[in-house]
């Protein structure tokens, strides 16, 4: 699936639904939650050839899809994910997660993490490794955290920063026992504070100009840190060679070349079947039918921290009236949306039950199916209580007003089409006529930003495990983020609460409480997630489907 960043963060954007298959989430055969064949977390598995560093080869190239997109700094809120994934073969990869979520610290960069909490308020003392130094000869040491805090915390709306979310709640950052120990103390507790400094800033890079500017289209490897860094980079067509950092202190990196080639999805797949590419992402079923069975390769294929779901906007005239609303959602049908999208893929998942927490998730609830069911005639009693006759062509109207609801339609993706045509005959015999509205692409951001949708449906993807984190980006009043204009003071309160608990157990309880109140407002329906699926060249150790975990670059390579 084609992926775009739609909220901040580590939620990165899919665009089309399409194109999803490959990174999508959701649906089952049945219906019925307790249908034999339906999967508990299909989704939980991982499937990247796990390999010991000792087990791979010393050399090699490995070549992918990628390039430096327009905003190369992740911090940025213009950064996509693929300029997340090139940053990090030439910066530092100082936390990372397993696949389903457990913090690892890289003691390359942080040889001691402690985190107490004194007065209510949370301290994180982070010592940095004595011998971890940017490229440019300047040592990393507190002053590098505190310049990634200063960036991203909100106070000089100058820097356009992704998300303040957990920043904002540092009231400090200072020099430790000595420079290469930095002591961040919280207002209150912060139990995903590691998602905040998972990488880090340069000193020089944090400054307004070269935060907002500097990596637009540009790479700065004298800032960056790690056992790559950038060995060419074409600018003209994009592609980028990483090589081994002569500077670097750590394990060094088993490949001699790391390459991003600049092509297109479909592209990628022939340069795949070329010999080319060493990994492509099997996007659809059409993708994965050229790719399976070819000589060398193997397909991995396993969950994914995507999810897609329809947005309603409450401020549009036709569903500013929650009665409709909540009638379209009970008349979708969600399993067979997820046949649909799954076609073809051999995958099979439960259908997802909230916006922040996947099925293989500690502390996830089923919270859509507490509040929804899907109950077509249900939906035709309330829009008669509600006053909505049926008419004479089958669509209902009240006072004048037909009951006629747009969906926006981007490109002309025959699975975007297909799943715009399915809503459309879920929703006929309930009396609500579906005007499909096609758009460009290109418009994406428009849309959302100017709600110029009545429904719409879009992707995320989460981009570390802590999704209570994210509850207000979805659900609060007064985030932009939050597409469907739906929500309340008092809600607002609800979801804040939850960030300022401790325990992460303790913190998904309260989160999926909340969460069912909001789904409740019948704003916004979780659909699917799908398969992460790529073709990959036989040998290829610690790449494929990883959902949290993010390999580091030392580890990638090929197997003795």
């Amino acid at each position: 699936m084609r992926s775009r960043l739609a909220l901040p963060v580590a939620l990165i954007a899919a665009v089309s639904v399409a194109a999803t298959a490959c990174q999508s989430s959701s649906g089952k055969d049945s219906a019925g939650p307790d249908a034999k064949d339906a999967p508990s977390a299909a989704s939980a598995g991982a499937d990247y050839n796990p390999t010991p560093y000792d087990r791979i080869k010393d050399g090699g190239t490995y070549t992918t899809v990628g390039t430096f997109d327009d905003q190369g700094n992740p911090f940025n809120v213009n950064a996509t994910l693929t300029a997340a994934r090139v940053w990090a073969w030439y910066n530092a990869d100082a936390i990372t997660y397993t696949p389903t979520g457990e913090v690892q610290y890289n003691p390359d960069y942080y040889s001691d993490v402690k985190v107490s909490v004194e007065g209510g308020n949370q301290k994180v003392t982070l010592t940095i490794n004595p011998q971890a130094v940017f490229n440019d000869g300047t040592p990393i040491d507190w002053t590098a955290i505190k310049s990634t805090w200063k960036a991203n915390n909100g106070s000089d709306k100058a820097y356009a920063a992704s998300s303040t979310d957990g920043y904002d709640r540092i009231t400090s950052v200072e020099k430790g026992t000595n420079a290469k120990q930095a002591v961040i103390t919280f207002e209150g507790v912060n139990a995903s504070w590691s998602s905040l400094f998972t990488t880090f800033l340069h000193p020089k890079a944090a400054t307004v100009g070269n935060f907002n500017k500097a990596y637009v289209k540009k790479a700065h490897p004298e800032w960056g840190a790690g056992p790559y860094t950038v060995g060419r980079w074409d600018t003209h067509s994009g592609n980028i060679t990483f090589i081994r950092n002569p500077k670097w202190w750590g394990k060094k990196g088993r490949l001699d070349q790391r390459v991003y080639v600049n092509l297109e999805s479909t592209a990628a797949v022939n340069a795949f079947k070329n010999g080319q590419l060493d990994y492509v992402s099997a996007v659809d079923a059409e993708s994965l039918k050229q790719v399976k069975g070819l000589k060398g390769t193997e397909i991995r294929s396993g969950g994914s921290p995507f999810e897609y779901s329809l947005y309603f906007n409450t401020k549009s005239p036709v569903l500013a009236d929650k009665d409709v609303r909540k009638a379209v959602e009970e008349s979708i049908d969600r399993s067979q949306i997820a046949k649909i999208q799954f076609q073809g893929l051999d995958y099979k998942e439960p259908l997802p039950g909230s916006a922040v927490l996947y099925s293989f998730q500690k502390g996830y609830e089923d919270n859509v199916s507490a509040v929804l069911k899907y109950a077509p005639d249900e939906a035709k009693k309330a829009l008669d209580a509600a006053g909505w006759k049926p008419g004479g062509d089958g669509v209902r109207a009240k006072n004048g007003t037909k009951l006629e609801v747009g969906y926006t339609l981007l490109g002309d993706d025959p699975l975007d089409k297909a799943t715009a045509g399915a809503f459309a005959a879920m929703l006929k015999p309930v009396g609500i006529r579906l005007v499909i509205k096609k758009a460009d692409e290109a418009e994406f951001s428009s849309i959302l930003s100017d709600r110029k949708f009545d429904l719409f449906l879009s992707g995320n993807r989460s981009m570390d495990p802590f999704g209570a984190r994210y509850l207000c980006d979805f659900y609060c009043s007064d985030r932009a983020s939050n597409i469907t204009g739906a929500g309340s003071a008092a809600l607002d309160e609800e979801v804040r609460a939850t960030t300022t608990i401790a325990d992460l157990d303790q913190q998904a309880a309260a989160a999926n409480k909340v969460e069912r109140k909001a789904l409740q407002q019948y704003a916004f329906l979780p659909l699917f997630s799908g398969p992460s699926t790529y073709a990959v060249k036989k040998g290829l150790a610690n790449v494929g489907a990883t959902i949290f975990y993010n390999p580091l670059p030392e580890t990638v390579g090929w197997q003795k």
